[in-house]
């Protein structure tokens, strides 16, 4: 599991923690993922841990919805014994959508799951107007 001081922890309502990121900033110290997924509008290539890849372009919504919910499903299932994580470019918009939609799973209302991950993850998360639709839908 992630140590307490590990940058971009979220905890979800279940006490499973994710680490959110941006790509374009060097891999925090400390222990690495043990699996990651990975939002991005080109493949990110190999990762050194088990990753998946959704295509989703900056600013904008997955292309592929259901793979996207599946995915998410992974995760969270393996964020019960493992280090996972969840990135994009920045770490912000496309990765704290991802975050708020996990918190729907992890039994948030939709309409309560962006200001659950702007107050557990980061003041910035969740960009766009149909970003946060897309998650009160979820």
């Amino acid at each position: 599991m992630w140590a307490r001081a590990t940058p971009g922890l979220c905890r979800l309502p279940s006490g499973r923690l994710v680490r959110g990121r941006g790509l374009r900033n060097p891999l925090p110290p400390g222990p690495t993922a043990e699996f990651g997924l990975y939002l991005q509008g080109a493949d990110p290539g190999p990762m050194p841990w088990d990753s998946r890849w959704i295509r989703w372009p900056d600013f904008w919504l997955p292309t592929d919805r259901e793979a996207f919910r599946t995915a998410l499903h992974e995760l969270l299932e393996r964020a019960g014994a493992e280090r996972v994580e969840v990135a994009c470019s920045g770490g912000h918009g496309r990765t704290g959508t991802a975050l708020a939609c996990l918190a729907v799973l992890d039994g948030v209302p939709g309409k309560e799951a962006v200001a659950y991950v702007r107050d557990h993850y980061s003041p910035r998360a969740v960009e766009t107007p149909w970003q946060r639709r897309f998650v009160a839908r979820f």
